[in-house]
C-alpha cells in the first residue's frame, strides 16, 4: 500500500514539473493525462505547484472558476466546473499593458468578479451566505492561458494546470450587489472597437452566484477557503478569445461598466 502511495505522489510530481518547466521555458508541453486521469488527481497536481508558489513568495489573492458557461464547456470538450488559484503578481491594471511574453497561448473572457469581505469556511453555504459575504463586484476579463501544447486538454489536464489560469484586469469602479441582476446582465466584448463575445450572467451556471456557491461549498473544508477580500472570478460570461500582442479587450457588463485589456 506504502508503494503504491508513494508511486502515486511521485507520478503527480512528475505532473506538476512538466507544467511549470513549460510555464518556466515558454514552451508548451504534452498533456498530462498521461500520469493523471482523475479530477481529483488533477487537483493534486494543483496544490504541488500552489504550495511551491507559496514557499516561493507569491501571495493568493482568489480563485477563478472555470468551465461554467456550456459555450466554453464545448470549445474546450469538458462537462463541469473546475477552480484555480489566482495570485497577486497575476493581476494587471485597467487600461495599462499586460505583457504578452508572459502567456504561452493566451484567450480573452469576460466575467463577473465578486471581492470578499467575509470568510467562507466550513459549509455547506446558501446564497444568503454569499450574497452577506460579498463586499463588492467588478467586471473582469480573465486571461486564461495552457501550459499544455494546442489547449488539446482534457478536466484532468486543465485542473492540474491551475484551471488553465493566466492572469486576469479588474474594473475600477465597485458595485453593490444590491439592486443588481447579475443573471440578466448583459455582456459584450469587443476587440478592437469589434464585437467578438457577447453573453449574459445567466450563461454562468444560471447565475454567478451560483457558481460562487458552488466554489464556497468546494474549497469551504479544505486548507485554502474562501477569505475576506479574496477576488472570485466567477465564469466566462461568453466564448472566450485568442489574444495577441496588440490586441485591445473591453469588456462591457450591464450594471457593472467596462474593463479594458491591453496586450502589449
Amino acid at each position: 500500500m506504502n508503494d503504491e502511495w508513494s508511486e502515486a505522489v511521485d507520478v503527480r510530481t512528475q505532473a506538476a514539473d512538466r507544467l511549470r518547466e513549460a510555464e518556466r521555458s515558454g514552451k508548451p508541453c504534452a498533456p498530462v493525462r498521461d500520469l493523471v486521469g482523475t479530477a481529483a488527481e488533477g487537483y493534486a497536481v494543483q496544490e504541488i505547484n500552489t504550495r511551491l508558489a507559496l514557499t516561493e513568495g507569491r501571495r493568493l489573492v482568489g480563485r477563478k472558476i472555470g468551465l461554467t458557461n456550456a459555450a466554453v464547456q464545448k470549445q474546450l470538450g469538458v462537462d463541469q466546473p473546475d477552480f484555480g488559484m489566482l495570485f497577486a503578481d497575476m493581476a494587471y491594471l485597467d487600461g495599462l499593458p499586460v505583457p504578452t511574453e508572459r502567456f504561452l497561448q493566451p484567450r480573452a473572457e469576460a466575467e463577473v468578479a465578486l471581492v470578499l469581505g467575509r470568510d467562507l469556511v466550513g459549509g455547506p453555504f446558501t446564497v444568503a451566505d454569499v450574497i452577506r459575504a460579498v463586499d463588492f463586484v467588478l467586471p473582469a476579463i480573465e486571461i486564461v492561458d495552457s501550459r499544455i501544447a494546442d489547449w488539446d486538454i482534457t478536466l484532468a489536464d486543465t485542473i492540474a494546470d491551475n484551471a488553465s489560469s493566466g492572469a486576469f484586469v479588474l474594473g475600477n469602479t465597485p458595485r453593490s450587489l444590491q439592486g443588481l441582476d447579475l443573471r440578466l446582465a448583459g455582456m459584450t466584448m469587443t476587440k478592437g472597437g469589434k464585437e467578438v463575445s457577447t453573453g449574459a450572467g445567466a450563461a454562468c451556471m444560471g447565475h454567478p452566484l451560483n457558481a460562487a456557491v458552488w466554489l464556497a461549498d468546494t474549497l469551504g473544508g479544505t486548507d485554502f477557503p474562501l477569505r475576506a477580500g479574496d477576488v472570485v472570478l466567477t465564469g466566462a460570461l461568453g466564448p472566450v478569445v485568442p489574444a495577441v500582442a496588440g490586441d485591445v479587450f473591453e469588456a462591457h457588463i450591464e450594471g457593472l461598466g467596462s474593463v479594458r485589456a491591453v496586450f502589449a
